[in-house]
């Protein structure tokens, strides 16, 4: 093997689990394997992009634009139209995608989701391009996941997709946009919990998924001297001894941050003492929430967004998470969540929700709590629970760091992806 290509939705600067997943293995297997790494993407920066010309994209002059630590990255522009029927007609023009057997309807679907990259696909029909040996798509039910189909058969190489499903989300569960998934040579689950329901909603074998968990830079969380200190730059001096709960992700519903803004009048009842922190793209119902409860309560909450950061591993951000005393993110849209990997490489405790594929990445009361998925009592619970705790906070917390070190490098995580790799051109070629 040494041709790889990565097609992700977006790439650094633009951040997210999967974009993340994509980028340590497209670098890893640059350094480490000596592989020929090309990533196409779009210029989309925030999701907004994927599917709207008023989101944010990366424009040329940006440093990260062509390369991102010695990857080359190939940014194509989002095509936009208001019409859907005329852009799948446009799409229809593509011989090739009769081979795909789609509906109208998927690729409506599909297509509403975005990015629709009509230089890729055109590139390919019409260029010889690199001869290579495979593809690998990821994030579903994003429309990259088509193009890297289309490009496959292109190519007659194998193409594999790590979807992250989110099967507890009801967004996620168009019958349309599953199909999609059915044509890939390969599949990669997080969790034997999303690959089991992948198989049974699928139809598939068991031989067409692999389950891989998700990596992390523990190296990253460790305390330096000289450090940035987050509680003397942001808590009061009187208020350094206060507790700090974390919240790192995408600020929306799903995620479980507007959960943690309402359950916050019934933590301070019975721990007044605490400041909660969120970092992570804002969403407008989240805007609103904090406003609210803001006005009706007396908490210390410190907002971050993507405009205050320099990206994953910035200064605020590992402070944050070193200085914290539990992370909570009560989600119900995370294949995996690499975020509780970041507290536990910080060895701090997490509460993640008792739905989707979380009960099998937290083990309760080994390196964790579960709360109920969008309920305020039962989250205000469980963080009062472990506030009052130290030593309870202190056990999670080790055993989550033990569990981080021991599994979930990401060259452990690129090493089993390779035996992936390797297997498909393997089998294609015999």
């Amino acid at each position: 093997m040494n041709t790889i290509l990565y097609l992700p939705t977006r790439y650094f600067p633009a951040i997210s689990g999967a974009e993340l997943y994509i980028q340590r293995l497209a670098e890893i297997f640059k350094t480490d394997y000596k592989c020929d790494i090309d990533v196409f993407t779009s210029n989309a920066l925030d999701f907004k992009a994927l599917r709207d010309p008023k989101g944010k994209i990366i424009k040329e002059t940006n440093k990260y634009f062509s390369n991102v630590n010695n990857v080359d990255v190939y940014r194509f522009p989002v095509s936009y139209k208001e019409d859907l029927r005329d852009l799948l007609q446009e799409l229809k023009k593509t011989p090739i995608l009769k081979s795909l057997q789609l509906s109208d309807e998927t690729l409506c679907e599909t297509l509403k989701n975005g990015p629709y990259l009509k230089e890729i696909v055109n590139n390919f029909l019409n260029y010889k391009q690199k001869d290579y040996d495979i593809i690998h798509t990821t994030f579903f039910p994003y429309f990259n996941l088509v193009i890297a189909l289309l490009i496959g058969k292109i190519l007659k190489k194998p193409v594999i997709c790590t979807p992250f499903f989110h099967f507890s989300n009801p967004r996620y569960l168009n019958s349309n946009l599953i199909t999609i998934l059915r044509n890939f040579d390969m599949l990669i689950a997080c969790t034997s919990i999303e690959k089991n329901y992948l198989i049974k909603n699928l139809n598939l074998t068991s031989s067409k998924i692999a389950t891989i968990p998700m990596g992390v830079d523990f190296d990253k969380f460790i305390l330096r001297k000289g450090s940035f200190n987050f509680k003397d730059h942001y808590f009061s001096r009187k208020e350094r001894n206060y507790k700090l709960i974390l919240f790192c992700g995408y600020k929306n519903f799903e995620k479980g941050a507007i959960s943690i803004l309402k359950a916050i009048p019934y933590i301070l009842e019975n721990y007044p003492k605490v400041y909660f922190t969120f970092i992570g793209p804002s969403t407008t119902a989240f805007n609103r929430e904090i406003v609210k409860t803001r006005k009706n309560t007396n908490a210390r909450i410190i907002n971050l967004s993507p405009d205050n950061l320099t990206g994953y591993f910035d200064k605020n951000k590992i402070a944050a998470f070193m200085e914290s005393d539990l992370y909570l993110m009560p989600s119900r849209s995370d294949a995996y969540g690499i975020a509780f990997l970041e507290a536990w490489s910080a060895g701090k405790p997490v509460i993640g929700a008792k739905i989707g594929a979380t009960p099998e990445v937290i083990q309760e009361n080994i390196d964790g709590l579960l709360t109920e998925f969008d309920n305020p009592h039962n989250i205000a619970d469980q963080v009062v629970k472990l506030l009052r705790n130290k030593k309870l906070r202190k056990r999670l917390g080790e055993q989550g760091k033990v569990k981080v070190e021991t599994f979930h490098s990401w060259r452990n995580i690129a090493n089993k992806t390779k035996n992936v790799y390797d297997d498909l051109i393997n089998n294609r070629s015999d």
